[in-house]
C-alpha cells in the first residue's frame, strides 16, 4: 500500500511552484475538495462535520467507477484529517483538501471558496489559481529599525507571514552591535540620527535595510510576483527605496509608523494604495480584449477560446471567478462536451482551460463578477 503524507501549506507560502507541483500530478484519479471554513469559536466547530459530509460526497462520485478499495485508500487521509481538532482550530476562511494515489495536500486560505467536490483526471485548481492570479493581492513590509514584520493580504483580509531566518530581524543582526535603549517601535533611535550621509548611523541603516530588501525580494517578492507595500516612518521610507533593488515595490506606500497601526487599520491602508492600481489593471485588460475582439483577435465563446488554447494563441484569458462550466475538454483537440459536474471525469471547462493556457505561456486572471462584466464566464486576447 502507497504511504501517504499529510502536507499542510499555509495560504502565506502559497506560489507559483505549488500550483505547478499540483497542475503536475497525472496519476489519478485526483480529489479535489473545497470548503469555507472559519476562524474563530464556535462557527469553526461546524467545519469539521461539513468536511466529513463532504468527505462522503467525494466516497459516492469514487464509488460510481473505482472499486472500493481503491477508494478507500484514496480517502484514507481526507478521514485522518477529519480528525485532526489541532488542525481545525488553526483554520482561516477557506480549505482546499487535494488528494490522489500517492499524494495528499490541505491549503488553508485567507478568504472564502466556494465549497466544491471534483472527482476527475487532474487536480481542480482555479480557486489556487484565483489566488495567484488575482490583481488583488499583496504584501506589506511592516518596517522599523527593531523588527520587520511581512503580511500578504487582498481587499477582505490581512495575515501575518511565518518569515524565514534569512531576514534580519532588527538592525543589529546586521551590524552586531548592541541596540541602545530608547523609544521602541519604529521611533528606535539610530546612534546619531539619519540626518547627514556618511555618518556611521546612516551606515548602519543602509546595510539593514539592504539585507531586508535582499532577503524579501528573494524569499517572497520574486516567487510570488505580488507588489510590495512599505509601511513606515517617512524618514525611512525615503532611505530604503534608495537602497531597494526590489522591482515590486510600489511607489509610495504608507507612511505611518505601523506598530501603532491595528492589522485592520494596516489593511485599510494598503488597500487604498493598492486599489486604484487594481482597478485600473482590470479596466485596461477589458480594453484591451474588446478592440481585439473587434478585430477578430479575442473572444468570449468557450468553443472558439478552447479552440485557440490548444493552438497556443491564447495571450490572456480572464475567467470570472465563482462560474462553473461543467464539462470535458479534449486538450488535444480542443473539442469540448458538456456534462454534469457531479458525473467521474467531469471538471470545470473554465478551470481546465486556464490549466492549458498556463502551460501554452498565456496568462490567466480569474476576475470578480462585480469589477469586470464577462457574460460567458471568460474573455480571451490571442497572440494572432
Amino acid at each position: 500500500m502507497t504511504t501517504m503524507t499529510v502536507t499542510r501549506q499555509e495560504i502565506t507560502s502559497l506560489t507559483g511552484d505549488v500550483l505547478k507541483e499540483v497542475s503536475a500530478i497525472a496519476n489519478g484519479p485526483c480529489l479535489s475538495l473545497y470548503q469555507p471554513t472559519h476562524r474563530r469559536h464556535p462557527e469553526n466547530q461546524e467545519d469539521p462535520i461539513r468536511f466529513r459530509n463532504l468527505v462522503k460526497e467525494l466516497e459516492a462520485s469514487l464509488h460510481q467507477k473505482y472499486p472500493a478499495a481503491e477508494a478507500q485508500q484514496l480517502l484514507e487521509p481526507f478521514h485522518a484529517l477529519a480528525q485532526d481538532g489541532e488542525f481545525w482550530n488553526h483554520a482561516l476562511e477557506g480549505l482546499a483538501v487535494l488528494g490522489a494515489p500517492g499524494y495528499f495536500r490541505a491549503l488553508r486560505f485567507s478568504q472564502p471558496v466556494d465549497e466544491l467536490v471534483v472527482v476527475a483526471d487532474s487536480f481542480h485548481t482555479k480557486p489556487l489559481r484565483r489566488f495567484l492570479q488575482t490583481a488583488d493581492r499583496y504584501h506589506v513590509l511592516s518596517l522599523t529599525l527593531h523588527g520587520i514584520r511581512l503580511f500578504e493580504g487582498n481587499r477582505r483580509s490581512l495575515d501575518e507571514v511565518d518569515l524565514t531566518k534569512a531576514v534580519p530581524g532588527t538592525i543589529d543582526k546586521t551590524t552586531g552591535e548592541e541596540a541602545p535603549e530608547g523609544a521602541g517601535g519604529a521611533g528606535l533611535p539610530l546612534r546619531h540620527g539619519l540626518g547627514g550621509k556618511g555618518t556611521e548611523a546612516d551606515n548602519e541603516a543602509d546595510r539593514y535595510f539592504r539585507a531586508v530588501d535582499r532577503a524579501v525580494l528573494e524569499h517572497y517578492s520574486r516567487p510570488s510576483d505580488l507588489p510590495l507595500i512599505l509601511a513606515a516612518l517617512p524618514e525611512h521610507h525615503h532611505r530604503f527605496h534608495e537602497v531597494s533593488q526590489n522591482p515590486f515595490l510600489v511607489a509610495g506606500g504608507i507612511k505611518i509608523n505601523p506598530e501603532s497601526l491595528s492589522a485592520e487599520q494596516l489593511r485599510e491602508h494598503a488597500w487604498e494604495v493598492v486599489e486604484p492600481q487594481y482597478q485600473a489593471r482590470l479596466e485596461t485588460l477589458h480594453g484591451e480584449f474588446e478592440q481585439a475582439k473587434a478585430r477578430g483577435t479575442g473572444s468570449d465563446m468557450i468553443a472558439e477560446v478552447a479552440e485557440a488554447a490548444v493552438a497556443g494563441r491564447v495571450a490572456t484569458l480572464m475567467v470570472e471567478a465563482g462560474r462553473e462550466i461543467a464539462g470535458r475538454l479534449d486538450v488535444e483537440t480542443g473539442r469540448i462536451e458538456k456534462a454534469e459536474l457531479g458525473a467521474p471525469d467531469v471538471d470545470d471547462m473554465l478551470d481546465d482551460l486556464g490549466e492549458l493556457v498556463t502551460k501554452m505561456g498565456g496568462t490567466v486572471l480569474v476576475v470578480p463578477a462585480e469589477r469586470v462584466s464577462l457574460p460567458n464566464g471568460l474573455a480571451a486576447t490571442y497572440r494572432y
